[in-house]
């Protein structure tokens, strides 16, 4: 039985750059594969783009509230068409944005197609609240692996603060759209991120103990 994976990290881990190499290993083997995302995620277009500079258009988009199983279906029987050879992964991208549904329908394509999927996403907001499609993937995928990449500071990164026009905000929509304005992610670990939002971990919460603390170098925070 193929099994549903979902490789997370902050932002800048590189989880893009890794499924484009997974895509890449399975079809210098001769298999094929498909790639997607959700139609949210407008960088690139219809591209999946790394910030290496490597890009690779995806065989089919998301859209919200789409039914995904029912995508896949048409996708894998166009491969087969096409290629008179069938499918051995789907990869998506960004996967987030999907909604639980949708997630669902990740696994049973695992479990009912005998297709592995490989999904790759950041497991929470800018306010440290788990994305719908993130959660229904830590829940349910039979694999789970961090993809680590390191704060300002050299510790490991663990959120995404957002900055608008250089400014870091706490507050606002989880998925930022601003018109003329600058948004832009920086991948914090958990000192940094609380220094930054002067303690608060998400909108309307606030610690009521002080829990400042003088950390050294070697803090452990992995």
């Amino acid at each position: 039985m193929a099994k549903l994976y979902f490789r997370y990290g902050a932002m800048n881990s590189g989880k893009s750059t890794a499924l484009l190499q997974a895509a890449y290993n399975y079809e210098e083997r001769g298999q094929r594969v498909l790639l997607a995302k959700p139609a949210i995620d407008s960088k690139g277009e219809n591209s999946i783009v790394s910030r290496l500079g490597v890009a690779r258009p995806v065989d089919f988009t998301i859209g919200p509230s789409a039914d995904l199983a029912a995508l896949f279906v048409a996708e894998r029987a166009r491969l087969v068409r096409e290629s008179g050879q069938d499918l051995s992964c789907l990869l998506v991208d960004e996967a987030q944005f999907l909604d639980e549904q949708q997630v669902d329908d990740l696994l049973r394509i695992a479990i009912q197609q005998d297709v592995p999927v490989l999904a790759y996403g950041i497991r929470t907001d800018f306010q440290t609240v788990a994305f719908p499609g993130s959660r229904r993937l830590l829940e349910v995928a039979h694999s789970l692996e961090e993809l680590k990449t390191i704060c300002r500071c050299g510790r490991k990164a663990v959120f995404n603060a957002r900055t608008i026009n250089g400014e870091f905000v706490f507050d606002g929509n989880q998925v930022a759209i601003e018109d003329g304005a600058e948004v832009v992610y920086e991948s914090l670990c958990g000192a940094c991120y609380l220094d930054e939002s002067g303690g608060t971990l998400n909108r309307g919460w606030r610690p009521r103990i002080d829990f400042s603390y003088t950390s050294g170098p070697d803090a452990d925070f992995a």
